[in-house]
């Protein structure tokens, strides 16, 4: 789907001592020959620049973001107090400037909660611009749009022409004569000004993010190092006696015959053994080989196990049949927690052609490590 075309449109810019930003980009959008006509606005900024966008933007007079609408018979767009997000510093208190890195570190991880939260919404497109406020805050804005941004989400900068641009008296081209001054104290037209929309490609990182990033609440700081994970060298640590595993650092969620199967399989790829068949009698005495290292054999855990192969060992198909759906929910374990582009490294994959099928993974036997 076009952005266009979603029921929720959200515009999200980081604005400064200009909430010009605002309508500049509103106008450069609705007037686009694809017009995205937000259904509702959202501000970043200081406790100053709130001020400012309430007092132009919001008010009876100048009252500019109504103006706007009734200039360019745009529909209601849902944009108040409630739309204007300040940022603040550790005691909650609303920042006037980012000067500190703690002021930088709670700007970014204000803006990654923002980002975060109006992109979990599926219904949801949403533009962001980088056009206002300090380089820093459109850095993070910018950079968590990549982290959480989805196929319909959008990123710009505005551009506005000479002698309009910097100049406090204008918000968008008039339709009608409307005469500001401008640098030089000299008058200019609105008439006559030109706003473009400069679209910004980016990279979309999402899906290489495990999901408790992408749904909970997360810092700026941990979202970064786990997007930066999927560039390193995978690591899988299998812990016996916990029965954990551990991949990239994050914990897996296993049941205990999920873990028993991951460990047979790494056991095979420390010994440099090839994919398994595990539709044969071979690999199931594999199997529960491996299950005596871990369960105890006289323990109700290890005989509920071996209640599961009761009437299949004669019967190749059922056999394999056991096997899949485990292999299937570790590859969902390992993609929940590591995303999808991390976890591709560490699921079980499959080798040969349907009915002789061999399993197995891909990890380098350095990359894994069991403590028994």
């Amino acid at each position: 789907m076009s952005p266009e075309s979603f029921p929720r449109r959200c515009l999200l810019a980081v604005t400064g001592l200009t909430p010009q930003v605002v309508t500049e980009t509103l106008y450069a959008l609705s007037q686009s020959p694809q017009p995205f006509v937000p259904t509702e606005v959202h501000l970043v900024t200081t406790r100053e620049g709130a001020e400012r966008a309430r007092l132009a933007l919001l008010s009876s007079d100048p009252g500019w973001f109504a103006r706007l609408l009734r200039d360019y018979h745009l529909p209601k767009i849902a944009f108040g107090d409630a739309h204007i997000h300040v940022l603040r510093d550790a005691r909650g208190e609303p920042l006037n400037d980012i000067r500190t890195p703690e002021d930088n570190q709670r700007a970014a991880d204000s803006i990654t909660e923002l980002v975060r939260n109006l992109t979990n919404d599926p219904e949801c497109a949403l533009h962001v611009s980088i056009a206002g406020g300090r380089k820093t805050m459109g850095y993070y804005l910018g950079y968590a749009l990549s982290l959480f941004g989805r196929p319909q989400d959008r990123l710009s900068h505005v551009l506005v022409s000479e002698p309009f641009e910097s100049s406090w008296s204008f918000f968008y081209p008039t339709p009608y004569e409307h005469i500001i001054q401008v640098k030089g104290d000299k008058l200019a037209d609105c008439r006559e000004a030109r706003v473009d929309l400069a679209e910004i490609p980016f990279v979309r990182l999402r899906e290489g993010l495990p999901e408790r990033l992408r749904v909970g609440h997360a810092l700026f700081s941990e979202v970064v190092a786990a997007a930066n994970r999927s560039l390193s060298s995978p690591r899988l640590v299998l812990d016996v006696a916990s029965r954990r595993a551990m991949a990239d650092g994050e914990t897996v969620s296993l049941t205990p015959t999920e873990f028993i199967v991951l460990y047979w399989l790494a056991r095979r790829r420390l010994a440099g053994e090839p994919e398994v068949n595990w539709s044969t009698h071979k690999a199931v005495k594999e199997f529960f080989t491996a299950a005596r290292r871990i369960m105890n054999p006289a323990g109700g855990d290890y005989e509920r196990l071996e209640r599961a192969f009761q009437g299949r060992m004669d019967d190749p198909k059922a056999l394999g049949e056991y096997f899949e759906p485990h292999k299937s929910r570790i590859n969902k374990a390992f993609i929940k927690s590591l995303g999808e582009y991390a976890a591709q490294r560490y699921l079980i994959h499959r080798a040969g052609p349907p009915g002789a099928s061999r399993y197995g993974l891909a990890l380098d036997a350095e990359a894994i490590e069991i403590r028994e």
